[in-house]
């Protein structure tokens, strides 16, 4: 395919990620192509080493938006709750994954070069997700969070609901007939704040 001029840098990169994140959507991390990804936008290959630097770029990216649309989620499923706002956090936790599983899975399954590290923008807009359920941490908490490390506890928490989400997902629950990850996620994220700060 010839070299195009037809858009800007940003309208360039919107285009990719757009159509990237649509492919991964559909076919998943493993089977992932970066000239499908050029087909459908209509511009060659060497346009996302011209644009993002390199593939890894554009995964880059593309996650990035998928850490979007989550705390988009998460905030959607946080709206209006008043009883049981930690339930509603690890039922939106679950209910991504399950409805996105393979850009959910695409977040862990990419692995950045170590000479390539997040950027600014990137850092700001994936940390959203993690400060949407550090202030849930902390209300819950109430007046015992001053006596807590709220950072660490966050990632903790965020692993265990992990952990139980991605076995839910991939089917060993269920070979080790387990039955109701998602209640016994929320039952170990309750167990851990009912002993902090005491």
């Amino acid at each position: 395919m010839g070299r195009r001029s037809d858009h800007s840098r940003e309208e360039l990169c919107e285009l990719f990620v757009a159509a990237g994140h649509q492919l991964l959507a559909e076919v998943g991390f493993a089977r992932f192509s970066g000239r499908e990804v050029a087909k459908r936008v209509g511009y060659s290959v060497g346009t996302i080493y011209n644009v993002f630097g390199s593939l890894d770029g554009l995964i880059l990216a593309i996650n990035t938006r998928t850490f979007d649309l989550w705390a988009d989620h998460l905030r959607a499923r946080l709206a209006g709750e008043r009883d049981d706002r930690i339930r509603a956090l690890v039922e939106g936790y679950f209910s991504f994954a399950e409805a996105n599983p393979h850009l959910w899975m695409a977040i862990y399954d990419h692995r950045l070069p170590e000479e390539m590290g997040l950027g600014p923008d990137d850092f700001v807009r994936r940390r959203a997700l993690v400060d949407i359920v550090q202030d849930e941490i902390t209300s819950a908490l109430g007046s015992r969070a001053k006596d807590v490390d709220l950072a660490t506890l966050t990632r903790s928490l965020v692993a265990t609901v992990h952990g139980h989400c991605s076995f839910a997902l991939t089917g060993s629950f269920a070979l080790m007939q387990v039955e109701q990850p998602l209640e016994l996620a929320l039952a170990r994220v309750r167990d851990t704040l009912a002993i902090q700060g005491r």
